[in-house]
């Protein structure tokens, strides 16, 4: 589940107009967000309580208060996971209740565990390094119930033999518009290939910097996906922990080159 909280100044904005709207029906409110209303408004619409949900209905929606750059951001995140076939819900209820928080917050749930369904949950929170006295630095984070983690294992019928593994396969970007184009690669092979370990850069950065990420992560080989491989629906394969040579390949031959090489290997 996915939701978008925008800036901060969107988020002023809409809680005025929530706590208005909110304010005029008080009393039909359950006395947690009644508390709420005053101390964190925005709590309320995760409220559990059928009644208010109800109520909130007719509520204003955040998603008309965010600002163009919010709302691209969004977008742009959307089409990311569009990309990579990744299903999703627009959650417009979906909040944080700690006010760092700001543009993408997310939930991974399950229908697996009852009503403990929540597994993860996070979201962007861009502003909290410059608040606690550092540089502007993006930044994004969730926390996991590990319980909840190891119960919906055990719902698998087959619980996957490790779930921590080194690095296949480092996927490297280059140029404006590859990053979607990586994203839909990426899902090929774990498709074609589901026991292979893949990393995805989505840092941005230099050539030799991406180089350096993958030689440090023990990848075995890169793949390098520039503009023009893009275009032409083809990627190079380059060994990291030995001599050889680039192999320039069509997307639909890398499969079995990777598994042929780490056959090998």
């Amino acid at each position: 589940e996915l939701n978008s909280l925008g800036s901060s100044e969107d988020r002023a904005r809409y809680r005025d107009d929530l706590v208005a709207y909110l304010r005029e029906r008080f009393e039909q409110l359950d006395e947690d967000s009644q508390r709420r209303l005053d101390s964190n408004p925005l709590r309320v619409l995760d409220s559990k309580n059928p009644d208010t949900q109800a109520l909130l209905a007719d509520a204003p929606k955040l998603a008309d208060y965010l600002n163009g750059e919010a709302r691209a951001h969004f977008d742009g995140l959307r089409a990311l996971l569009d990309a990579a076939g990744v299903p999703y819900v627009i959650n417009p209820r979906l909040v944080r209740g700690l006010d760092y928080y700001g543009l993408t917050v997310f939930e991974w749930v399950t229908d697996k565990l009852g009503a403990q369904g929540t597994v993860c949950a996070g979201g962007r929170y861009d502003g909290l390094v410059q608040q606690l006295g550092g540089k502007p630095a993006p930044a994004v984070g969730f926390a996991m119930g590990m319980e909840r983690l190891l119960l919906l294992i055990e719902t698998l019928d087959k619980v996957p033999a490790e779930l921590s593994r080194q690095v296949d396969v480092y996927l490297v970007t280059l140029g404006d518009g590859t990053q979607q184009a990586a994203i839909r690669l990426a899902e090929q092979l774990r498709d074609a290939l589901p026991d292979l370990r893949l990393v995805v850069h989505c840092g941005g950065g230099s050539f030799k910097s991406q180089f350096k990420k993958a030689d440090k992560s023990g990848a075995l080989f890169a793949l390098i996906l520039g503009e023009a491989e893009a275009a032409a629906g083809q990627v190079g394969v380059k060994p990291l922990r030995e001599d050889g040579e680039q192999a320039n390949l069509a997307w639909t031959e890398v499969p079995q080159y990777l598994r042929n090489l780490l056959q090998e290997c």
